[in-house]
């Protein structure tokens, strides 16, 4: 197998995955919304704007902070816009909350608001085309068509968001499954397979050495690259930077645990007379080894650094918070390390044994 082409491939996937951001612009969030926020896709007049909420499966009768970013279509800031929200909740077409015509200094900024029922309901942003021509620190009148602008020198744009009691704790079960479910399953197949070889020893008299321990690398590996692929998109910020890292790591976890099936278990490298042979092998085992040791310890210096100090690019110039999944992720990384630490070792003094020993 040719692991020299492979792991070159994984690294001219994670820079290019680095560089794709730059031609991209996003919005001031503290993550990137996969439920309730986005954007409009048309803009409103010269304006693009975002909203997320925060939690982002609010549920009611819970403060929520409601999170606007209103850039121009270049991706830019903008400053002293005058800004109205609206809340309406949509089964009954009822406006339960506005907030006034106010002066923003920037076009980043934050409400906050307690929904009181579960259920569905809209968010109108209006952005005065004229600050002189709307009802300064008041509100319009409601309206029974939200996009409406009769009467209003603005533009306007609407959110949808839903607000529910058991959506997020239903997120979470499911994305606790999603990571589960293939470590699961691989470890039944993998299981079976390492039986499978067992008994084989005795027919063949061949003892795979450390097969259980390159089995438990393998696995932490794929472990650690589908808890970075789980919490990426929770991870989007001023630039998408951190969301881009944490898939390109997550694909290269995930492709070094299988290189490592593919490595491990489909040769015993040192079998066999053939000295050139045996030593090329162990060349290419020491690579993939050292791939892994490298590329995991960088991982996990980095978060330590995130949560002591504020990483780059940070968009509230704040260190990162520590919490479950971040815990699991490092803990799989450092049972990783040490592993690989381990084989490295028993794998140089194992070449030196036979390197050394008589033909």
């Amino acid at each position: 197998m040719k692991i020299h082409y492979v792991l070159i491939s994984i690294l001219i996937f994670i820079l290019v995955s680095t560089f794709i951001p730059n031609f991209v612009s996003f919005a001031h969030l503290s993550h990137t919304p996969h439920y309730n926020g986005g954007s409009n896709r048309d803009g409103i007049g010269k304006y693009y704007p975002y909203m997320a909420l925060d939690p982002e499966y609010a549920a009611p009768d819970e403060p929520t902070q409601i999170t606007f970013s209103v850039q121009d279509f270049d991706g830019n800031d903008v400053y002293d816009i005058e800004t109205m929200v609206e809340i309406y909740q949509e089964s009954t077409g009822e406006r339960v909350k506005g907030f006034p015509w106010t002066v923003r200094d920037i076009g980043d900024f934050n409400l906050y608001y307690v929904f009181p029922y579960s259920g569905s309901y809209e968010i109108v942003l209006s952005v005065a085309n004229d600050d002189k021509m709307v009802n300064h620190n008041q509100l319009d009148a409601p309206r029974s068509i939200l996009s409406s602008i009769a009467d209003c020198n603005c533009q306007r744009v609407i959110f949808n968001v839903s607000i529910s009691d058991s959506w997020g704790l239903v997120r979470n079960s499911l994305l606790v499954i999603s990571i589960l479910t293939p470590i699961i399953v691989l470890g039944l197949v993998l299981g079976r397979t390492y039986l499978k070889r067992r008994r084989q020893i005795s027919v063949t008299g061949a003892v795979p050495e450390k097969e259980t321990l390159k089995y438990i690398i393998m696995l932490l590996a794929i472990a650690g690259g589908l808890v970075h692929l789980a919490i990426f998109p929770e991870h989007g910020s001023l630039q998408i930077y951190y969301s881009v890292f944490l898939m390109a790591a997550a694909g290269a976890q995930v492709a070094y645990g299988i290189l490592y099936i593919l490595m491990n278990f489909t040769t015993e490298p040192y079998s066999g007379n053939n000295r050139n042979f045996i030593l090329s092998q162990y060349k290419k085992r020491v690579a993939l080894n050292l791939f892994g040791f490298i590329g995991t310890s960088v991982l996990i210096g980095l978060y330590a650094y995130s949560v002591v100090v504020a990483p780059p690019l940070s968009p509230d110039n704040k260190a990162e918070s520590i919490d479950i999944a971040g815990i699991m992720a490092k803990s799989l990384e450092i049972l990783l390390v040490i592993g690989i630490i381990y084989l490295l070792i028993w794998e140089k003094r194992r070449i030196n044994k036979i390197l050394v020993s008589p033909k």
